[in-house]
């Protein structure tokens, strides 16, 4: 195991093949949530700041434990070629649609239908290992499973889709999810 202050070129070019990534978050109290995340939905914007593009789901666990505790570790393993994993430790903070940084963010990324926060991550640790025991696949492709749901809903049903499913996490905590000012016309 090895440990490093910063994100370097190297751990960022690694980061950048893994088709895959997992978040880690935890309330003071509560459930600790684990996410696997894929799609082209992070970014690595320096050496100690990486942002990611989190769907509509089930859950806004992340969202939740990031206002009671910002908290988040970010693992990234190969499953391909030369075993690694890596974990991004730090603090987060999440940014939704209206928040003045949403669409400089949002920018970032490939459209995403569906597309409910961005978190930031400010990495203070860059922890390495071994990643022996981590099994080898093949990648086949990203599902597009996600995107075409969201789409197949369009952006009304999915604002209430959020307003009904995230706007507590399971344990009871507020996730920060905007409510729609309901006088003001909804963009199309």
């Amino acid at each position: 195991m090895r440990q490093y202050p910063s994100i370097s070129e190297k751990h960022r070019s690694f980061i950048e093949r893994q088709h895959m990534y997992f978040v880690g978050t935890a309330a003071r109290d509560g459930r600790v949530n684990v996410s696997p995340k894929g799609l082209d939905s992070l970014r690595v914007l320096g050496p100690d700041r990486v942002v990611w593009l989190n769907g509509t789901g089930s859950g806004n666990e992340t969202a939740a434990h990031i206002l009671d505790s910002p908290r988040m570790t970010l693992m990234f393993c190969s499953f391909e070629g030369q075993p690694l994993i890596m974990r991004l430790y730090g603090t987060a903070r999440a940014i939704h649609e209206g928040d003045p940084d949403w669409g400089e963010l949002l920018a970032l990324f490939p459209p995403m239908s569906g597309a409910r926060n961005v978190f930031e991550l400010a990495v203070d640790l860059v922890q390495t290992s071994c990643g022996f025991g981590v099994p080898l696949y093949d990648y086949v492709e990203q599902r597009t499973l996600m995107p075409a749901w969201a789409d197949s809903r369009g952006p009304d049903a999915i604002r209430d889709y959020q307003q009904q499913k995230n706007r507590v996490s399971i344990d009871g905590l507020p996730t920060g999810l905007p409510q729609p000012d309901l006088a003001a016309p909804r963009p199309t």
